[in-house]
């Protein structure tokens, strides 16, 4: 897309005056220049770059400026946007551009390169996603003429003629398609196509050519055109205002013009998915739970419901505390590794015995239930896998294949089966436990893994799991590939601090601190997830080495990724180690209050601003006649009626563990939940949090108005403390914030070609949406939780292209149990956007759904995804199961057991003609793109022999078109 090869012919050229022109407006303070590969250009040192210089033509903000390079020069270059001291503030994305002066340019002539900025969603049509899968039909172009060798020479005699080269990225023009350029001159046939300027294929979804024009012939005025002639001969028109170039403010005449167009201007492509957890999905061969090897059928029904993705939450590898809290997806084991759980052990070998084949039948039987027991399903895999690994082990493990897949995946492999045995040998995770072993080394790592250990037959069994995972996830991406269905994996922005990670990267975690969210619409009292967070600083002497090897593991199998709680690479909601909750954190990174700063404000009492506010009245409202047995158990009265925590209570952990002997011994009565509760709101009754590491820096608690400690303040601090507050969460920290992310962001989206889409729900800061559309991140939208401040229920048309939008997600209710759960919400929603007085249905019967889907898929939103229960909604024959049975997860609830499982085989869903017609004639008549599905290439298969284009235009409600697609750029 990038590379710029100039010339051909004679070397005769000993200097040549090259000139860079970009349009771009930037605010006051902010410039731009160009760097590049070599010292002419700053060899990649910003500071030491080619300054532009501004001038304004028509509506537009010009920056241009030039050097005088030797014959043959050649280089990589970009554009930055810099302040005055020439520090970046914003750089291109996608890839560096390319320039090459090969021959043919005479001593001192002058050539102009006509740019177009590059952003983040310029880069997107060359994501996996799109080029290898949903555009893979429209990437059979034969190289027509290679970059660089143009097709005309100029006559140097004739001084007033120039060249002007045209180059434009067409990513998704289907086979058998032309390319051109019309316009208002005699060259590019006057409008007319058939006597328009033909491009040819260049490579790497570039398209080229290039005409000799004299000075007279400006202004040139000229759009792109696609063009297929078949027996309809029909062309479309790019979208957008003509294209222009002018010399009226050119300070010297060029020989040479090469005009950079960017991206052909199409109508922008729409697609659909659906979304659905593996465990949840349930098969005729499964065992217990959802299988990778399942994956191939959804795919199938997907296809044949009009859908061009499928999304899963996390994969990996949980199994750390050995029970069913480890159905939690998000709290990895290691973030390399998959999950046991999802390995078909029938598909492990071709020649299992006859009574292995008798025990995995009875074994799908017994674990046929309605939700998924997830202890007992990974036992029996296990234990099964361990019998055949037993008989096959030797031929497995001396295989050519295994051998390379070992090769390839050393590096994580060995630390994870060692972790697992230790795990295994000690009966804990908690390598703190481990002895000898607590603190990990390669050395001891190798003898752990050696050949002539004693137990090298129990680490080969995890190698053996982790080689057939890999193959068994390996065929069914390559088979959603073929399909033309993206597969969609998930991003967990934590790992659990019993981890492979933390044992083997100790350095890059603060494992005295935990990860969570502040308060917001999942969850009044904030979410602490426990895990550590990041020791950003030390990932960056790699260039963040983990988290490349992170997406370059995670691109073996997916083609998209969403980054869960993107908010976190801005900055991360962390929580003391001990705390329980989510609500008593501070951000990090983040500028504090400091003891300075409040002083001048005349705040003084940092004492009664930073300790549990307890008060005798605050104990009777709370615990009523027994507040005297709750003093008596966790606190001392320091003053008169005023009281603090004991320190063997005196934080959230250490109440829960003395309130739960307190209860055993029969010592209180009552809830233990509700006296956590009200125990934990008096140790929250705070204003300040005391920064542990800095006793002059202070962080405002969240949510600080609602506590008696703020309400008993006088009027002075209040206001004080308020703006303080304010000023702490909404402003003082954008311009950190933003700059962390820019350092991060583009990391992860540089280590693969995978779409990134970001979960970016909760508080968010106003830096994140420009700094996501900056680096070309998909955001997500979900209608109960607009972004839009005023408003309660989200406006899908409104939506803005870079968007997921989706009813519902698996950390909220399905579609069916939010529209049951409140009754006045439901008429809100009813009159407010059905638009109807009327009294609505009780239950959430087809109709309804169908209308909030159709909603969805209309939405401008690139993508609509939807998960699985809110399809089957859409029938009544799969309602009839209550309601809140179908929700995944309870954000609220930290020990969540996750094992929703379909009451829908995927076989049966494929049958149901009925279903699949409603959702793809839903998916059609909105215009969005979809696979087609073997009928579809019989029903649509053109005069000519050649498919439709599955590009959709506007005016088109079916994602085939029938005639030709406008090039647009």
């Amino acid at each position: 897309m990038v590379d710029l090869g100039l010339f051909s012919g004679d070397n005769t050229v000993k200097s040549v005056n090259v000139t860079f022109r970009i349009p771009y407006f930037t605010h006051w303070g902010q410039s731009l220049l160009v760097c590049g590969s070599e010292p002419l250009l700053g060899s990649w040192n910003v500071k030491k770059g080619l300054p532009l210089i501004p001038f304004h033509l028509g509506n537009e903000l010009i920056w241009r400026g030039s050097i005088e390079v030797p014959r043959g020069f050649g280089c990589e270059y970009s554009y930055f946007v810099v302040d005055d001291e020439k520090n970046v503030l914003r750089w291109e994305m996608g890839k560096k551009r390319k320039l090459l002066l090969l021959d043919s340019v005479q001593d001192g002539e002058a050539i102009e390169l006509h740019d177009l900025w590059q952003t983040g969603s310029d880069a997107l049509p060359f994501r996996s996603a799109f080029k290898n899968v949903i555009f893979q039909s429209t990437s059979r172009f034969d190289v027509e003429r290679p970059l660089g060798v143009l097709q005309n020479k100029l006559d140097q005699g004739a001084t007033d003629s120039i060249l002007v080269h045209f180059r434009i990225c067409c990513p998704s023009i289907e086979e058998d398609t032309s390319v051109y350029v019309i316009g208002n001159s005699l060259k590019l046939g006057q409008w007319q196509v058939q006597d328009g300027l033909k491009l040819s294929y260049a490579g790497d979804s570039i398209w080229q050519a290039d005409f000799v024009m004299g000075k007279d012939d400006f202004p040139l005025k000229y759009p792109f055109k696609s063009c297929k002639y078949g027996k309809a001969g029909k062309f479309s028109l790019e979208t957008g205002p003509n294209r222009e170039l002018s010399m009226d403010t050119l300070s010297s005449q060029p020989r040479y013009i090469f005009l950079s167009d960017g991206m052909l201007r199409e109508m922008p492509w729409r697609g659909a998915g659906m979304a659905i957890p593996m465990f949840s999905i349930r098969s005729e061969d499964d065992l217990g739970v959802g299988e990778f090897l399942d994956l191939k059928l959804l795919v199938d029904w997907a296809v044949a419901s009009g859908f061009h993705l499928v999304q899963l939450l996390p994969i990996n590898d949980t199994s750390v505390h050995g029970m069913w809290w480890d159905s939690y997806p998000y709290s990895s084991l290691s973030v390399f590794a998959l999950h046991p759980l999802y390995l078909r052990v029938q598909a492990l070998s071709k020649n299992i015995p006859e009574e292995i084949k008798q025990e995995i039948v009875k074994e799908k039987a017994r674990l046929n239930l309605k939700d998924v027991d997830y202890e007992a399903t990974l036992a029996t895999k296990l234990s099964v896998a361990k019998k055949i690994f037993a008989l096959e082990k030797d031929l497995i493990l001396q295989s050519s294949s295994f051998k390379k897949y070992f090769s390839d995946n050393e590096d994580w492999l060995k630390p994870y089966a060692a972790f697992c045995f230790l795990r295994d040998f000690f009966e804990t995770s908690d390598h703190s436990q481990w002895g000898r072993f607590s603190s990990f080394s390669h050395d001891k790592l190798e003898k752990l893994v050696s050949k002539d250990s004693i137990h090298y037959n129990v680490v080969c069994f995890h190698y053996y799991i982790q080689y057939h995972l890999h193959l068994q996830m390996s065929e069914a991406a390559d088979y959603a590939r073929k399909k033309g269905v993206v597969l969609k994996g998930d991003l967990p922005i934590g790992v659990d601090r019993s981890s492979v990670d933390t044992w083997v990267y100790p350095n890059l975690f603060r494992m005295n601190t935990s990860t969570g969210a502040p308060p917001d619409y999942f969850d009044k009292n904030g979410q602490n997830w426990g895990f550590p967070t990041y020791n950003w600083a030390e990932m960056s002497k790699d260039n963040y080495g983990w988290w490349r090897a992170r997406l370059t593991q995670m691109s073996k199998y997916f083609t998209a990724y969403r980054i869960d709680h993107i908010l976190g690479f801005f900055r991360i909601w962390e929580l003391p180690e001990h705390a329980m909750t989510g609500l008593v954190g501070k951000f990090r990174p983040s500028i504090p209050l400091s003891q300075e700063e409040l002083e001048k404000e005349g705040i003084w009492d940092f004492d009664r601003l930073r300790r549990p506010y307890i008060r005798q009245e605050h104990l009777e409202e709370k615990f009523g006649s027994s507040w005297t047995v709750i003093s008596s158990n966790f606190l001392n009265e320091y003053e008169k009626k005023c009281y603090e925590f004991r320190e063997d209570c005196n934080t959230e952990k250490k109440i829960a563990l003395k309130l739960k002997h307190c209860i055993e011994n029969s010592l209180l009565s009552g809830s233990e939940d509700k006296l956590r509760r009200d125990l934990f709101d008096l140790l929250q009754n705070i204003v300040l949090i005391r920064d542990p590491e800095d006793t002059r820096k202070f962080y405002p608690r969240f949510n600080l108005e609602d506590t008696s400690n703020f309400k008993d303040l006088d009027d002075h601090s209040k206001n004080v403390l308020r703006r303080l507050y304010y000023d702490y969460y909404f402003h003082r920290q954008e311009d950190l914030w933003r700059q962390n992310a820019l350092k991060t962001l583009p990391v992860l989206l540089n280590s693969s070609d995978m779409l990134a889409c970001g979960e970016d729900l909760g508080l968010i800061p106003s830096c994140v949406h420009p700094v996501m559309q900056e680096l070309g991140l998909i955001g997500l939208r979900i209608q109960r939780m607009p972004s839009e401040p005023g408003l309660e229920f989200g406006i899908p048309s409104q939506y803005g292209y870079m968007t997921v939008c989706a009813p519902s997600c698996h950390d909220c209710s399905t579609l069916r149990a939010w529209w049951e759960e409140d009754e006045e919400r439901r008429c809100r929603f009813f009159k407010d956007v059905v638009g109807s007085n009327k009294f609505p249905p009780s239950r959430c019967v087809p109709g309804i759904a169908h209308f909030i889907i159709r909603q969805h898929v209309e939405a401008p939103s690139m993508w609509a995804i939807f998960p699985l229960q809110d399809l089957l909604a859409l029938k009544e024959a799969y309602t009839t199961c209550p309601a809140a049975e179908e929700t995944i997860n309870d954000p609220t609830n930290p020990k969540h057991y996750w094992r929703y499982r379909s009451h829908v085989t995927l076989e049966t869903l494929q049958k149901d003609r009925d279903l699949i017609n409603t959702i793809k004639d839903l998916v059609r008549k909105s215009g969005r793109s979809y696979p087609p599905s073997d009928e579809d290439k019989v029903a649509e298969r053109q005069p000519d022999g050649h498919l439709p284009k599955m590009i959709p235009t506007a005016s088109q409600p079916n994602g085939a078109s029938q005639k030709e697609v406008a090039a647009v750029s």
